[in-house]
């Protein structure tokens, strides 16, 4: 098999997992899989499955010695092309998505040239799935804790300081898209510090030396930072916490497209909405400043929300210095999925595999 076939065939084959790898007319997608696989290891992630699989199990299915496939599965592993996790104290490995997946993945490794095919490639990704139909989020918006505090009621999957200190394996890492954006020459001064992943996938990253671990009381002093900065929480979007974003409107791909739309509040799964009491605003502006999605403007006698563009992420809420904003709940909108497998499959079927 050529190496042109082999990147062809995997470029399909990715495109069959959750969120899809979809072919572009400048052919990007090829160069990327080129830039991060070798053609042997094209050929044999085509073989992996994505449900996880001892190395045995996958030697047996392709009838080739298990020593050899353990290290070349381990390589894959450490260079972010394959997920690993443990499974009763054994390797267990699967095919993974590009996004969220791979990419962040290459976390250390990420340098100007693949930085700067991911730009090309990021929209014809958004759109492919958009076109796809695909409603279902991998992450959502939660409210910051600030906000949290001047809610009249928030369930448990959006509190996430409760959930993270109900987790075992805490891992923090740096942001990819800041990375990714500062490789391009744009520098963002936001902390870059501020990401996390939990379970399994944190210890991905342990292992893989992309993050470190830490304890909770770390992890709320990051969330103080990160709320303190104006950064949106963007979590899984699961009730099992795996993944937090720390997002800014400038190098977040998903915000800095969205904030270029008339409805950026119908891009984002979320809980909440802003409301201003009018009767306790002074016009300063605070908020206006503060909101990542311009949601706010200055009204007649207040500051008003432009409902089609908030986000519900509670920013402008810890800003006001005259405590006149709080969230409301949004009616009707369903609890996140339990986990990441139910996300992945509600993708798949919206994609129609």
């Amino acid at each position: 098999m050529d190496g042109k076939n082999v990147y062809a065939q995997l470029r399909e084959f990715m495109d069959t997992l959750p969120t899809g790898f979809p072919e572009t007319p400048s052919g990007v997608e090829i160069r990327i899989l080129r830039k991060l696989f070798t053609p042997e290891e094209a050929g044999l992630f085509l073989h992996l499955k994505e449900e996880p699989e001892t190395v045995e199990t996958i030697a047996d299915r392709l009838g080739i010695d298990t020593d050899e496939l353990a290290q070349a599965l381990a390589d894959m592993a450490d260079k972010g092309l394959v997920f690993r996790e443990r499974g009763n104290g054994r390797p267990l490995y699967r095919a993974f998505q590009f996004i969220i997946g791979i990419y962040e993945f290459q976390l250390n490794t990420l340098d100007r040239e693949l930085a700067e095919m991911i730009e090309e490639y990021f929209p014809h990704f958004g759109m492919a799935l958009a076109g796809a139909g695909v409603k279902t989020k991998q992450l959502r918006v939660a409210p910051v804790k600030s906000s949290i505090d001047a809610a009249s009621s928030v369930a448990h999957y959006n509190q996430i300081r409760d959930l993270i200190r109900e987790q075992e394996v805490i891992a923090v890492q740096d942001c990819i898209c800041r990375k990714e954006q500062g490789l391009l020459g744009n520098r963002c001064e936001h902390p870059h510090d501020v990401c996390f992943s939990f379970g399994s996938f944190g210890q991905y990253y342990i292992d893989n030396k992309l993050g470190r671990r830490i304890d909770a009381d770390e992890a709320m002093t990051i969330l103080d930072k990160a709320e303190e900065a104006g950064l949106v929480l963007s979590p899984s979007n699961t009730k099992e916490l795996v993944a937090l974003c720390s997002c800014c409107p400038c190098c977040c791909p998903t915000i800095r497209f969205a904030k270029m739309m008339p409805r950026p509040a119908d891009m984002f799964k979320t809980y909440y909405r802003s409301r201003i009491e009018a009767d306790y605003c002074t016009l300063c502006q605070t908020c206006i400043e503060r909101c990542p999605m311009d949601a706010i403007q200055e009204g007649v006698d207040a500051s008003e929300v432009i409902d089609e563009r908030c986000i519900g992420c509670g920013l402008c809420v810890s800003a006001c210095p005259e405590e006149a904003i709080s969230l409301l709940p949004l009616p009707g909108v369903a609890p996140p999925p339990e986990d990441m497998e139910a996300v992945f499959q509600q993708i798949k079927i919206e994609r129609g595999l």
